[in-house]
């Protein structure tokens, strides 16, 4: 006699018991990531909105004054839409970046390697949670600018908000996947959020406009992405951009998919997260 059921069938050696897409164990990963960060909403979420609200104040009471403009539009309204998305990409990145190096700090790095998912799988998983962590930050940011007076925060052309922040929000939660991927400590993804993330967003004109910089820089700040999020963004809510929008939206798929072929790529082969 035997306990197991007479019905019990078994998979041929090399047939994948879970075919395609394995849906249930991505959304269980999407979901333990989202968890994680939403347990402390209040500092992964209100309180990067609450700093944001304050680069707000800072710059408008020392640049703003005297009705100053910047393309056309006042100061405070003009930076707004920088900041919303700056506060979006910085947070993809935080999240991203956590995830497997608190695995292999922590030794529990086997829980993202055992489960049946590929590696396709847990990168959509990683950065989709990071990508959620964004929206609601942008959603956080956005709420508490909506009252502030003197800024206009309302979207004139949604469909660029949504693209090019879901764009930005995927560049940095893929440039925080790597990072996770290649950092042995938190002191090497500090140095990237220190060394690489942080100059980029400062320079990537949200606080002027680009027009008005020497031809050089031009050319320099059309070589950082980061330029074409917050131009790109920032025309979503005023109409007005410091690029073309056509070519920035094509810039950006194309670095997200280069980015992506290279998380995918790494974490096949098990690069500095398999022993």
């Amino acid at each position: 006699m035997t306990d197991q059921p007479q019905n019990t069938s078994f998979s041929p050696p090399g047939v994948p018991v879970l075919p395609m897409v394995n849906w249930g164990g991505l959304r269980a990963l999407y979901v333990k990531e989202v968890r994680r960060f939403f347990k402390v909403q209040l500092q992964t979420v209100w309180a990067p909105a609450i700093t944001t609200l304050l680069y707000l104040v800072i710059f408008t009471v020392a640049l703003g004054r005297g009705g100053r403009e910047v393309m056309g539009h006042p100061f405070a309204s003009f930076i707004a839409p920088g900041l919303i998305v700056m506060g979006m990409m910085q947070n993809a990145f935080a999240n991203a970046s956590f995830s497997l190096l608190a695995g292999k700090m922590q030794g529990t790095i086997i829980d993202y390697l055992m489960p049946p998912l590929s590696t396709a799988e847990v990168v959509v998983a990683l950065v989709g949670a990071s990508v959620s962590r964004a929206i609601l930050v942008g959603f956080a940011v956005w709420l508490v600018m909506l009252p502030w007076p003197g800024v206009n925060v309302m979207p004139e052309h949604m469909w660029a908000v949504i693209w090019f922040g879901l764009m930005g929000s995927t560049l940095l939660s893929l440039l925080g996947l790597l990072t996770s991927i290649w950092a042995d400590k938190f002191d090497h993804a500090a140095a990237v959020t220190n060394f690489v993330i942080a100059p980029l967003s400062l320079l990537s004109g949200t606080f002027y406009s680009v027009d008005s910089l020497h031809a050089g820089f031009q050319a320099a700040s059309h070589a950082n992405p980061f330029f074409y999020v917050i131009s790109g963004f920032r025309y979503g809510f005023l109409g007005d951009a410091d690029s073309p929008i056509l070519t920035g939206a094509i810039v950006l798929l194309a670095v997200n998919l280069v980015l992506g072929w290279l998380c995918y790529v790494l974490l096949a082969k098990g690069w500095k997260v398999k022993s």
